[in-house]
Parts: structure tokens; sequence; C-alpha cells
């Protein structure tokens, strides 16, 4: 399996993803960084939970490979809507989601506007309550395409500093943020201010009370972008049936940072 996977229409959206495993179906939304995609978000645990699983992982409409329709603007209910019409053209009546960072908030939203398509949530580093917005943050979705910038964001996504000095993953995450219309996009989403962006994309304490799915919170002690205490701790206590696993030496890349504890967590989750 490779960066190249599939694509089918989607709310009149041509979307690229990748489809793995067998077995119950899981939606994976990736999130909001500089050159993300599917593929980059979650290459490392494709081949631990597509053991157990039938993974879909699509671009979402913005993002990776995935159709950029002219004119059209980015707002959490296009978004949202585009993850909708996915699970529905895959014809899935029912499906637990992991959503990543921005990806988490999209999941809640998605719970919260279709809780017959969701069976379980898995939150990771998940925004989707409102925060005040964190220089680190502010400085992701104002990424300027250069390797010194990128270089300065992976040392900003992981809690192990020398994470920036792998010229490797650095080259990758820049080689994807240059890629033809990827940039265009990604600078016309989280134009500043940024606070409203944080807020857009958060739900009333009222509406995440009325989630009733059950829920796995995952977040990174040392996660600066999207800090625990103001986000996490905070949709625990606030989500009917949540649960918080914090992984220590962890930054926001959990899935990155602990690819593999990350699964079992999933894994045990799912399988409760």
């Amino acid at each position: 399996m490779g960066e190249q996977g599939k694509f089918m229409e989607a709310g009149g959206i041509m979307t690229h993803f990748h489809e793995e495993g067998r077995g119950e179906p899981i939606l994976l939304i990736h999130g909001s960084g500089p050159g993300v995609s599917a593929w980059a978000n979650w290459r490392l645990v494709f081949p631990l939970l597509s053991k157990h699983y039938l993974l879909y992982a699509p671009d979402v409409v913005g993002f990776g490979y995935t159709e950029r329709p002219k004119e059209i603007q980015y707002s959490v209910d296009l978004w949202v809507n585009h993850m909708i019409s996915f699970i529905e053209a895959n014809d899935l009546p029912q499906l637990s989601i992991i959503g990543n960072s921005m990806g988490g908030a999209l999941a809640i939203h998605l719970a919260h506007r279709r809780p017959d398509l969701v069976k379980k949530l898995v939150l990771m580093g998940s925004v989707g309550i409102s925060f005040p917005i964190t220089k680190e943050l502010d400085d992701v979705w104002g990424y300027t395409p250069s390797f010194e910038n990128m270089k300065r964001l992976v040392r900003t996504f992981s809690s192990d500093p020398s994470m920036a000095d792998n010229d490797d993953l650095v080259e990758l995450r820049y080689q994807a943020s240059m890629q033809e219309g990827f940039q265009e996009s990604f600078s016309a989403m989280f134009l500043a201010p940024r606070q409203r962006h944080v807020d857009a994309l958060a739900l009333s304490e009222e509406a995440l009370k009325g989630i009733t799915s059950p829920v796995l919170l995952i977040h990174g002690r040392e996660d600066h972008i999207i800090p625990i205490e103001q986000t996490s701790w905070k949709l625990a206590q606030l989500l009917p049936n949540a649960q918080l696993h914090v992984f220590s030496q962890c930054g926001h890349w959990t899935q990155i940072e602990k690819t593999k504890p990350f699964c079992e967590q999933v894994i045990q989750f799912f399988q409760q």
C-alpha cells in the first residue's frame, strides 16, 4: 500500500481515499497540518489496524489528492457533509471513527448531526471545544512553504526535538505542502485572525452532552499545539460516555510517536 489510493465520487467531489483490511469498517479522518493527507497522517497505523478492521481513510476536501472545486468555500459544514457523503457512497450504515486533531472535531460534529451513522469515536489530540488559540496552532495554520518552516513545525508537533533532525520526514512533509494546489487551498482555509477557526470547529457544551456514542479520547501530555487541559480534559467531562488516555513523552503526533500503543488502545476500545 502506498501514497496513491483510489478515487470515488462523494457529494459531487472526486474523493481520493485508501481502503485496506477486512471486518468491521472504521473511518479515519486526518488533521489540518500543512501538506497533510490521509496517507501522511495514517500510514504507520494502516498495517497494524488493517489486521483487525476494514479501514477507510479519505483525503478531506481541500487536502491531499481529493478534487478541489473552483470557488469552493472551506468550512466545517463543507467538511462534515463531505464525510457524510463519503460514508453513504460506500454504503456504510454504521461505523466507528478515528479523528485526529481537526479530524476529531469533524467526527464529533458528524456524531452530533448523524448519530445513526456512528458507533464509537476515537478522538486524538482533538479540537471541538472552544479554547484560546495557541501560538503553536497559529504557526501551523499560518505556515508558508519552506524546508526551514517545516522543520520548525515538526519540532512543534513532536515531544522529541530530534524528530526535526530527520530530514527525510521533514522533506516528505515539505514536498507534500509544495504540491500543486495544496498550499493555495491550505492558505485559503485558515486566514488570520485564526481564533475564529478554533471557534468554528467547536460544539456547544449542550451539543457535546447530547452525544451518547462511546468515546475514547487520546492525548499527548506534551502537546503544545492543542493543550490537553483546554480540550480533551474538558471533552472528557462533557461527553457522557467518554474515557481519556494520556501518553507521556508525546506531543501532537500520537499516531507517529506512539504508533503501537496507540493502536493497542484503539483495538481494545473497539473490542469492548
